[in-house]
């Protein structure tokens, strides 16, 4: 009676189905963009055995369907273990092999390599995953026979198939959608917006009345939130910036305007203009229009070293428009980020256009990560035809950027897809944790557009159409900090480099998605040409940042 009430419940399980999960596994163990531990390895390859066996079972259903000849018996036993024998041998030379092609990764980002593969975690979190993928397969399985069973009831079998599988889609739909996703973006969102110590968790404002957030100030205190409030706080002094350059500096202007300082995209945009202006921003050399990641985190690794290069006469601006993590906000506040980055340039640019030009500063545009998306889709180069900015700098612009797109696919032959040359380079440029811009076959142009992306970056370069086909960079020769052993397999690879985005923000400064200051250095030298500055200023600077300074000047969290 248990016997079969289990059998029931686990139904007909498919051996050739599970063997074509077995391959995907297998393919999983091969490396990607950012080392996998053995617990993420393990979950992996439970989620890409099932999607396999998924497979296997639709193009089953699809063969029945068609009335295709079946093998029966014997005959489908003997098939099933000449497939069997070689496909196990297959998994366990990989499964052996994945420890050494890991720890090559590691030691290329400069990590210590693991000491044991731990088998038995891989195969026990790969086993749990698998089941509790099948468990729900048979839940949905069963939904779908029992809502048939009551269409059959009034109409004809064909229809009734086709109408139970709307109808399962339809409430799987509806369920994750306004069920589960909307409660959990609900929680995420309250829960990171208790966590910018809003209003009465706040410290007290800075006592300055030059400073965002002073009692001169047109922006509340309180309502701008802790990345706002570390960003017009920790950054360098005049007192600083002098130390390290042995001549007088300016205190920097930083403007910032929390998501909670305005309810709208253009209020923010206004507040912050109208503050730019009451600090005397206009008057600077330089001005950035920044644009910050989804928690409105604005990266000191960054901002930290430019004002050092300008001896302070800079400011810098931001409006904030989420507060979820930079992947969430990605996925579900996408537009809040594009409108906010377009009404802060336009407010911005369009007064910035009305002073003389010869008494106006140098304007640029930046961002990092989201923050960088944003920002290139706000920079409308059509706004910018009669009056131009004069430079942007964009770290780990996010796949679907289209600008970065277009930018990309603009390559000149033969240049790698990970760090491309643009015609003669007098407009755009790229830099890496190996490259600094430095090189092209022309100077720099009237604007300066420099991109820094890490060529294991896999926010930078993971490619939707991986499903499918290879993306471009895995077809060419490998980057230094790239494995040697890539292996393209449809679906898997996907799946793999959607995990490698998970995983991105935990990489060594200097690869995947962390991005820190000594890399930030050389870029700003190329947009922004400091003046008087040298190769030897650099290095400089580069060294103060690994001694730290204010914040340390190392890279975070977005």
């Amino acid at each position: 009676m248990i016997k079969a009430r289990i059998a029931k419940a686990i139904g007909a399980f498919s051996v050739p189905c599970f063997l074509l999960g077995l391959l995907f596994f297998a393919a999983s163990l091969t490396p990607s963009l950012i080392p996998r531990g053995p617990a993420v390895q393990g979950i992996l390859g439970g989620l890409v055995l099932a999607l396999g066996y998924l497979i296997g079972q639709i193009v089953a259903l699809i063969w029945r369907a068609a009335d295709l000849p079946r093998l029966k018996g014997r005959a489908a036993l003997a098939l099933t273990v000449v497939v069997a024998i070689p496909l196990t041998a297959f998994f366990v030379w990989v499964l052996g092999s994945s420890l050494t092609w890991q720890n090559d990764l590691r030691l290329k980002m400069g990590m210590e390599p693991a000491a044991a593969l731990h088998l038995v975690t891989i195969l026990l979190l790969a086993f749990v995953v698998f089941a509790i993928a099948y468990a729900l397969g048979r839940f949905v399985a069963s939904l779908f026979r029992l809502i048939r069973s009551w269409f059959y009831r009034i109409m004809p079998p064909r229809r009734a198939n086709v109408l139970g599988l709307l109808t399962v889609v339809l409430i799987l739909f509806v369920a994750t959608r306004d069920g589960i996703v909307d409660r959990v973006v609900t929680g995420l969102d309250e829960s990171y917006e208790a966590a910018q110590e809003l209003f009465q968790n706040a410290p007290p404002a800075p006592d300055d009345p030059r400073m965002t957030g002073s009692a001169a100030s047109l922006i509340d205190w309180g309502a701008m939130g802790k990345p706002g409030r570390d960003f017009v706080t920790l950054g360098p002094t005049a007192e600083d910036i002098a130390d390290f350059t042995g001549r007088p500096a300016l205190e920097p202007i930083r403007v910032y305007v929390g998501r909670a300082n305005g309810d709208t995209a253009q209020e923010r945009a206004e507040l912050a203009l109208a503050e730019l202006i009451r600090q005397g921003a206009f008057e600077r050399e330089v001005l950035i229009v920044a644009s910050p990641t989804g928690t409105g985190w604005m990266d000191p690794g960054s901002h930290d070293p430019v004002e050092y290069m300008h001896g302070g006469d800079i400011a810098t601006v931001a409006a904030q428009y989420s507060y979820l993590q930079s992947p969430l906000a990605l996925i579900l506040e996408t537009r809040t980020g594009l409108d906010q980055a377009t009404a802060l340039q336009e407010a911005v640019h369009g007064y910035w256009r009305t002073l003389p030009r010869d008494a106006r500063p140098r304007l640029y545009v930046h961002g990092l990560s989201l923050g960088a998306w944003s920002s290139m889709y706000a920079t409308n180069l059509f706004r910018l035809l009669n009056d131009p900015i004069d430079g942007a700098f964009w770290a780990g612009p996010p796949f679907p950027s289209a600008f970065w797109n277009h930018v990309q696919n603009q390559r000149n032959p033969g240049s790698p897809w990970v760090l491309p040359t643009i015609g003669d380079g007098s407009l755009v440029r790229y830099a890496s944790h190996s490259a600094d811009a430095s090189e092209a076959d022309a100077e720099w142009g009237t604007m300066r557009i420099a991109f820094l992306q890490y060529s294991s970056d896999p926010i930078v370069f993971y490619d939707p159409s991986s499903l499918w086909r290879a993306p471009p960079w895995m077809l060419e020769p490998p980057a230094e900090d790239m494995s040697d052993h890539f292996v393209f397999l449809p679906v898997v690879t996907q799946f793999q480099l959607a995990l490698d985005m998970a995983l991105a923000f935990g990489a060594p400064p200097g690869h995947g998605h962390a991005y820190y200051a000594q890399d930030y250095i050389p870029p700003w030298v190329q947009v922004t040409a400091p003046e008087g500055w040298t190769e030897a200023d650099t290095a400089r600077l580069r060294a103060h940042c690994d001694n730290g300074f204010k914040q340390g000047c190392q890279a975070g969290a977005p």
